[in-house]
């Protein structure tokens, strides 16, 4: 028997407000990380980058999908990787069950796409499977490479200017672990959630809050 003490029912309110406190510093402190994050200089992407997708050849600037920001995440699925041809490496694969719905991303002006060197038949095969939504692209230049996330995992934040791409926020390892959400994805862009309450600086796309939530088959081609 695990050793936990018990309390009465107002003992155990106590100390969910105790508790209640330090997770709201943790909610205030994430807020100004992700402050921060908007305020990260950007890189320009200057190298070609080649992929190919569902109806062929794409590069970085087409994984955008006409919007203003584009986040890449690098799944293992390929030859060499355990599982393949029928699943991408486990890590990756929960990774990809906890996407949320990518409809609310495209309502942000926001585009998540998986990329992998797997080809594309085997891509489509394993994504019916396993009932994932988001586009998935192989790699087929040295995207991997260049970006860090050639021997291990990774999600990339990028955003363009007409047709110049930009780097804005890379995270790997633990960090992802959080990620799938919708709000966990746009605190990692540039724009953040584009909300008014968030610190952003000057000039930052932002509306009310609320509002812009909707059903994600309701969005009316937001986005």
């Amino acid at each position: 028997m695990m050793n936990v003490k018990k309390v009465s029912p107002a003992e155990w309110e106590e100390a969910r407000l105790r508790l209640l406190v330090k997770e709201k510093e943790l909610t205030r402190a994430r807020d100004t990380l992700a402050a921060e994050r908007r305020r990260m200089p950007w890189v320009a992407v200057e190298k070609p980058y080649e992929f190919e997708g569902p109806s062929g050849p794409v590069n970085l600037l087409d994984l955008f999908e006409g919007r203003r920001q584009l986040i890449v995440y690098r799944a293992f699925f390929e030859p060499g990787v355990e599982g393949f041809p029928d699943h991408a490496c486990q890590g990756c694969s929960l990774v990809a069950d906890q996407v949320a719905h990518i409809a609310h991303l495209n309502a942000r002006d926001t585009t998540l796409a998986f990329a992998s060197r797997g080809p594309q038949p085997d891509i489509a095969r394993m994504k019916a499977r396993m009932g994932w939504m988001m586009p998935w692209y192989t790699i087929t230049s040295d995207f991997d490479i260049d970006f860090g996330v050639d021997e291990w995992h990774g999600t990339n934040a990028f955003i363009r200017e007409g047709d110049q791409v930009f780097r804005t926020y890379f995270i790997n390892n633990r960090g992802d672990e959080a990620m799938g959400g919708t709000w966990s994805y746009l605190d990692i862009t540039a724009l953040g959630r584009q909300e008014e309450w968030e610190d952003s600086p000057e000039g930052y796309p932002q509306t009310p809050p609320y509002e812009w939530w909707n059903w994600h088959d309701s969005y009316d081609g937001q986005g």
